[in-house]
């Protein structure tokens, strides 16, 4: 029993203050943080800092919980500064940003993470673009979800190597359904991958494909970026005709006058020939 209370006291000491532990576990939920919390024990497992008005992670705190499995910081005020912020957390598993201030995700924002499992990056209403190679070390990530937040496009290759990916969710943002994301959708059909909420994975732009799924957007995509020329392609067969007649009108000149010298020397060599064998005779 000594032994079991001095256990209690001691967990109550290393939890932070308004903050409830378990073994392995702290759980900050609701609890109006400014900022992150200090004193977490450093063998850490879950910590869960949910509905937070917290807007940085220290990088520094962070590395010292190298046992990090779960880390859950959704609904709080993170914003874009997020780049390196995970050094020394490479077993983490779990990761929920959702419901913060996330402007875009660099290679540098979740490099670092080489367990990742799970990456919750939804509902961030201001996250307006992912770069291509921003999960390129995430080789693990299994479950990702950009859905409700500001992406208009998303380059195929950003998702489409990475090899243990399952479920990929990209619902109610403002998709741009334009030749340059055909491949993107094509990819989309010929994957297994599991797209959520499906129904609600729509064009928003342009006028004519609004509100339509953006699966069955391919096929008038394909219609239209197939078959449509472009002003810039009328350049540019307008330049290849010219440059083509340009040839053409160049080469003849040249075989014209290459014709007639020729035909000046056959002549004068004929009228040679007559003026020897007059004098001959």
């Amino acid at each position: 029993m000594v032994f079991l209370g001095i256990g209690m006291a001691s967990e109550r000491i290393n939890c932070p203050s308004r903050c409830s532990c378990q073994y392995l576990e702290v759980n900050c939920t609701g609890q109006q943080f400014q900022e992150f919390p200090a004193d977490i024990p450093l063998d850490t497992r879950q910590l869960i800092l949910a509905a937070n008005n917290v807007s940085y992670l220290p990088a520094v705190e962070l590395s010292f919980l190298a046992d990090l499995v779960y880390l859950d910081c959704s609904k709080n005020l993170l914003g874009d500064d997020l780049d390196f912020t995970f050094i020394g957390m490479a077993k983490l598993v779990y990761l929920d940003l959702s419901f913060n201030n996330l402007t875009q995700v660099t290679f540098s924002t979740f490099s670092h993470l080489l367990s990742l499992v799970v990456l919750k990056i939804s509902d961030n209403p201001n996250l307006v673009a992912i770069e291509k190679d921003a999960f390129a070390n995430n080789t693990w990530l299994r479950h990702l979800d950009v859905s409700r937040t500001g992406l208009t496009f998303l380059d195929t290759s950003t998702v489409q190597h990475l090899p243990n990916l399952r479920f990929l969710g990209l619902s109610d943002n403002l998709w741009h359904c334009n030749c340059s994301f055909l491949d993107f959708i094509t990819w989309m059909t010929e994957s297994n991958i599991h797209f959520p909420d499906a129904d609600n994975i729509t064009c928003y732009s342009p006028e004519g494909l609004r509100a339509l799924r953006m699966l069955a957007a391919e096929a008038q995509l394909h219609v239209s970026c197939l078959t449509q020329l472009y002003k810039r392609d009328y350049v540019f067969l307008c330049l290849v005709g010219f440059c083509i007649f340009l040839a053409g009108t160049i080469t003849a000149w040249l075989a014209g006058i290459c014709a007639v010298i020729y035909k000046v020397h056959a002549s004068k060599g004929e009228e040679e020939e007559e003026e020897e064998e007059d004098t001959a005779i």
